[in-house]
C-alpha cells in the first residue's frame, strides 16, 4: 500500500486485510519507501498512488518494474484523476492496470485480485481515451511483429487489448480458458512482453484496437 495520505492508506489496507486471499505486507508514504518495501517484502502487487511528495508513484513503478529482483511483483496504479498522461506513463513504466480511487471496495478488491493473476485492469472509458489519443495509430514495428502471430493469436491479442478477462475471451471465440492461457503465453513470449498490460500496449500499437465513437 504507496499512499501520502494516513487515513486514506489505513482504510484501504482494512479493505484488502479482510479479504481471507489478501494480506497486506506493508505500507510506504511515499515513492522512495516504496521501491524499499517492495524489495522487502517482495509482495504479488503494489497498490500504487500517483502524486506524491519527493519520487512520486510513476517514477517508483518505474524502478520496480525495471528491478530484475522484483520480477514477481506487479503494480496497481490507484489515482484519484482519470487523466490521460497518468495511465499512458504508468502503462510505459510497466504498471499492470490503472483504477480510480472512486471505486467501489469490491472493486478495489477485485483489481487487485485480478493483478495478482496476471491480468491487467483499465476501465473501458480509459482504455478508449487512451487508444484515441496516443497509440491509435499503428506503428510498423508492431505490425511486423505480428507475422510471427497466428491467426487465433491475433484475435486474442486484439480482445486482449479491448479489456477483455481470459473468461470472456474464452466464450467470444468459444474455447477453453485453459487455452487462452496458452495463447497469452505464446503472446508474451513471441512480442518479448513483460506481462498482459504489454499485450494491450502491443494491440495499440498494432492497430488492433480501434477509438470507439
Amino acid at each position: 500500500m504507496v499512499d501520502d495520505q494516513p487515513l486514506l492508506r489505513q482504510s484501504l489496507a482494512v479493505i484488502l486485510g479482510h479479504e481471507p486471499d489478501i494480506e497486506v505486507a506493508g505500507q510506504a508514504a511515499d515513492g522512495a519507501e516504496a521501491v524499499l518495501r517492495a524489495r522487502a517484502a517482495r509482495p504479488d502487487v503494489v497498490l500504487m498512488d500517483v502524486r506524491m511528495p519527493g519520487v512520486d508513484g510513476l517514477e517508483a513503478t518505474r524502478r520496480i518494474c525495471a528491478d530484475p529482483a522484483l520480477t514477481g511483483v506487479r503494480v496497481l496504479v490507484l489515482s484519484m484523476f482519470e487523466l490521460d498522461e497518468y495511465v499512458y506513463e504508468a502503462l510505459q513504466a510497466g504498471a499492470s492496470g490503472f483504477l480510480l480511487k472512486d471505486a467501489r471496495p469490491e472493486d478495489l478488491v477485485d483489481a487487485v485480485r485480478r493483478t495478482g493473476r496476471g491480468e491487467s485492469l483499465f476501465a473501458p472509458s480509459i482504455l478508449t481515451r487512451l487508444v484515441a489519443q496516443y497509440v491509435a495509430a499503428p506503428r510498423p514495428e508492431r505490425v511486423r511483429a505480428l507475422r510471427h502471430l497466428t491467426p487465433r493469436e491475433v484475435e486474442v491479442l486484439a480482445l486482449i487489448g479491448n479489456g477483455l478477462a481470459n473468461d470472456e475471451i474464452a466464450t467470444a471465440l468459444g474455447i477453453s480458458v485453459k487455452t487462452v492461457k496458452t495463447h497469452i503465453t505464446h503472446l508474451l513470449a513471441k512480442l518479448a512482453a513483460r506481462d498482459r498490460a504489454q499485450l494491450v500496449i502491443a494491440a495499440f500499437d498494432a492497430g488492433l484496437v480501434r477509438p470507439r465513437a
